[in-house]
């Protein structure tokens, strides 16, 4: 009965699996490819993970091929392919700071690219292995480093639109995100980033709206791009409160069966949700991450039962915090204090999904290492210290010289006379 069971599964996993392909090639025969190749506009903040279709090619080709272009006609192309035999990319897998050659992944025709960075900005090619080219985008990456963030409950206003004779620079919001606690005051967003308007863009460029496409668009000519520095990516938070008593029924009814199978054990403490222990040396830094979060997610910190509101940990509320959550949903500590131990709940979605329990332990040689922000830190430090030392040296005896060369008027002759 098992193996009947597993054969039926199978029959039907690769029924779904030639309906995908053959509905994906319908998708190809009903779209012909433009005869003039144009670039379809699409804008992303730092760190996200992005999908680009290839909503188009020719039917006797069987596998396409992605180029990727800083600038338009540039010498340098990079070719993003998965012929070559190496394995696809996972997003858990992706690192701060990796090339884009190892950050990236084609699946049925479309590129995937993982935890983009500004460096990713430029146009995106689909084709063939021949360099035939059949769709591309003008993709924009904009950095959330000087992101700024609104809290609308305080009577924050969004950055106002911005004129220059004939263009418009303005900030184009995304969808509010789900509310990040249940049963609790919680708190929502929405990412903003610069868009702009102006008569004199390339109509090579497809736009959403007439004459508008994002700030770091390759429509946008050089002498406007100028203008557009100052206009950052917004960040904009209010308060929320919903109920948990729709998402927790399932989570509820999975327990009270547990509860059930191991009543005859004694359980004195149960976590809600999994708990990962970590020793932190004392004084050193910490980043904790919530599983399966992207920056584009609803992603709230607890301390025990003391939530983590934005509002007062958001990063760039104070200079001086040593614990902030950044943009990317990372919680961070710095210079790690004995009060600093207990465990921080993770809220994902609106929903408590992780526990990180902090230890902090004193005594013992911890191994210096480069890769500490911290060790990178005290080392700049240093090295500019010795060169403003080094600076202070050469003028006093650049002076000296002077003088001596007569440079410098002899005060104590003058004075003689």
């Amino acid at each position: 009965m098992s193996l009947a069971y597993t054969t039926v599964l199978l029959w039907a996993w690769g029924c779904l699996q030639a309906f995908e392909i053959v509905e994906k090639e319908s998708i190809f025969q009903r779209t012909p490819c433009p005869a003039f190749l144009v670039f379809d506009n699409a804008a992303y903040l730092a760190d996200m993970s992005f999908e680009l279709p290839c909503h188009c090619k020719p039917e006797d080709v069987p596998a396409v091929v992605w180029y990727y272009q800083k600038h338009l006609r540039s010498g340098h192309t990079t070719v993003l392919t998965d012929f070559d035999g190496r394995l696809l990319t996972e997003a858990a897998h992706i690192r701060v700071g990796s090339s884009m050659l190892v950050r990236f992944s084609i699946r049925m025709f479309s590129l995937l690219v993982f935890r983009a960075q500004p460096e990713d900005t430029g146009l995106y090619f689909c084709g063939t292995r021949e360099g035939d080219y059949f769709y591309a985008y003008d993709v924009d990456i904009q950095s959330n480093k000087e992101i700024v963030a609104s809290f609308k409950d305080m009577g924050q206003e969004p950055l106002p639109d911005e004129y220059y004779g004939g263009l418009h620079v303005f900030t184009t919001f995304w969808e509010w995100t789900p509310c990040d606690r249940c049963d609790v005051r919680g708190e929502q967003w929405r990412f903003g980033l610069c868009y702009l308007q102006n008569p004199d863009l390339s109509p090579r460029y497809l736009k959403t709206r007439s004459d508008v496409v994002s700030c770091g668009s390759r429509a946008v000519p050089w002498k406007l791009h100028l203008q557009t520095n100052y206009h950052t990516p917004e960040l904009q938070i209010q308060s929320c409160l919903v109920s948990c008593q729709k998402r927790n029924k399932t989570r509820k009814g999975m327990l009270a069966i547990y509860s059930y199978v191991s009543k005859l054990g004694s359980r004195p403490w149960l976590p809600q949700v999994p708990i990962q222990f970590h020793q932190q040396r004392l004084g050193r830094g910490l980043i904790i991450s919530c599983p399966g979060a992207r920056p584009e997610h609803a992603v709230a910190w607890d301390k025990d039962d003391q939530p983590l509101y934005r509002a007062q940990y958001l990063k760039g509320v104070n200079r001086s915090m040593r614990v902030f959550i950044d943009h990317g949903n990372h919680l961070h500590i710095r210079f790690t204090q004995l009060s600093d131990r207990g465990i921080y709940y993770c809220w994902l979605q609106g929903l408590k999904i992780a526990g990180f329990r902090l230890g902090v332990i004193t005594g013992g040689r911890y191994p210096v290492s480069l890769s500490d922000p911290e060790t990178r830190t005290a080392m700049e430090l240093t090295l500019m210290g010795y060169l403003l030392i080094i600076i202070i040296f050469i003028i006093i005896h650049l002076c000296r010289c002077c003088c001596q060369s007569r440079c410098c008027p002899n005060f104590s002759a003058q004075a003689l006379l």
